[in-house]
């Protein structure tokens, strides 16, 4: 068997079984390695040498958590939550109209976070937790509420060549088609990747209007317990939060750097004196313990995705791919996204998947005989397939992190099962239709 197939599938299994992420990815990166020929020691070194690759990510967001309680030490989003909440307590029957507001609002900073504040997953713990109570009190189902965060964090990108869609459209997709071998100058990026954006627009619209739009109960003291205890504000407090969240915004902007961004916002809050100094240590501690998890999963990605790339399985894995295909368009197009979905959900990134994929798919797109267009359109497609629905993708991670505040909320059945049926599958449908019609 291919070592990234059993990698990847034995990954996901143990995830299903509720094992622990990082076990999962540990256990799945060494039978992969072993299976490739790495052995014990090759395997451990590509492991390894693959942790640091994840080092910036997971300091970044240790420190956003830091940045995250000091917000919500200021008041800010729980001001927010406590004025929608007093809409619910004064409008019984207008609990209908701020279900969709609260789920438009959510939409909307998701998509935000992705071009006009390009802040990615850090909004989500900075604003989710303080509103676990009002969602809870209008028994909105938390994994409609992953799918809308999960459509914010991956649609923009993989459509609109601004913020991280500039980076992921531009930089890394047309750049890597291009150094393949294909001349991208006449594409239209926007049109190549249309309908497969439509494919996440069919997703959303399912798990708003059917899958999700029944109420589920959650337990209201458990929230109190974690969200809201302490939730003290006033006027300086809240114009202190406004301002360093400016800042935070303004420095990761001017330096490209979450890390300086995130402590920048800190340090604002320590010297206006809405964080104690004595109580400075205690809260960047509290903020850093409560995003661990999702960098020692980032970390342990990294390392499994080193160890997947270290035993050359992909290009196998391709090869065999194209030995099937032969040439028949229909089917080329649907295995390419299908060995797409299998790589990034082991790798957890579709920017990481795409210099993968790209060497390899586009010199068989050309001799299949599809367009630069199309091309382009498979290959983008390829690498976006899998960032839904893999337990080691930050967007799922994000989600998770704001939805879980109180442990209620699951991350592989409440987040990860939810956004691969609801956009993965969609996306295979919608991108091969594409691959077909440019």
């Amino acid at each position: 068997m291919n070592a990234v197939i059993a990698a990847v599938g034995i990954m996901l299994v143990l995830s299903l079984c509720r094992v622990h992420v990082v076990v999962a990815l540990i256990i799945g990166a060494l039978a992969g390695g072993l299976l490739g020929g790495l052995g014990i020691e090759g395997t451990l070194q590509a492991f390894n040498q693959g942790l640091g690759g994840g080092a910036t990510v997971a300091l970044s967001y240790a420190l956003l958590g830091a940045f995250a309680v000091a917000i919500a030490k200021s008041g800010l989003a729980h001001a927010l939550a406590d004025r929608a909440l007093a809409l619910v307590d004064k409008q019984h029957e207008g609990g209908g109209r701020l279900k969709w507001l609260m789920i438009a609002l959510l939409l909307a900073v998701a998509i935000s976070s992705q071009n006009l504040l390009p802040i990615h997953i850090a909004f989500i713990p900075l604003l989710v937790p303080p509103l676990l109570y009002v969602l809870s009190k209008l028994q909105l189902d938390r994994r409609l509420i992953a799918c809308v965060l999960t459509f914010g964090l991956i649609t923009p990108y993989m459509f609109l060549p601004v913020g991280f869609g500039g980076i992921f459209l531009n930089e890394i997709l047309l750049a890597n088609v291009a150094k393949s071998g294909v001349d991208v100058s006449g594409v239209s990026i926007t049109q190549a990747m249309a309908i497969p954006a439509l494919g996440m627009l069919f997703g959303l619209l399912v798990a708003v209007l059917f899958s999700y739009r029944g109420k589920r109960v959650y337990d209201l003291d458990k929230v109190a317990q974690s969200e809201r205890v302490d939730a003290q504000y006033n006027p300086l407090s809240l114009l202190v939060a406004g301002l360093a969240i400016a800042a935070a915004f303004v420095v990761q902007l001017w330096l490209d750097s979450m890390i300086i961004g995130a402590l920048v916002g800190f340090v604002i809050f320590s010297v206006s004196g809405v964080v104690r100094w004595k109580e400075a240590d205690g809260l960047f501690t509290e903020g850093m313990k409560m995003m661990a998890m999702i960098g020692f999963i980032m970390i342990a990605a990294a390392g499994f995705a080193e160890v997947m790339k270290t035993t050359g399985e992909v290009k196998t894995l391709v090869d065999s791919s194209a030995d099937l295909i032969g040439h028949n368009k229909a089917v080329g197009a649907l295995l390419m996204l299908l060995v797409g979905l299998l790589v990034t959900m082991g790798i957890g990134s579709s920017f990481s998947t795409i210099p993968i994929i790209a060497a390899i798919f586009v010199p068989l797109g050309v001799q299949l005989g599809f367009s630069p267009l199309a091309i382009v359109c498979i290959v983008g497609t390829a690498g976006a397939l899998g960032d839904a629905g893999s337990p080691a993708s930050d967007s799922t991670l994000g989600p998770t992190s704001g939805l879980n505040a109180d442990g209620q909320h699951n991350h592989i059945w409440d987040s990860v099962v939810p956004t691969f049926l609801h956009y993965n599958l969609p996306l295979l449908a919608f991108g091969w239709a594409a691959a077909m019609i440019l």
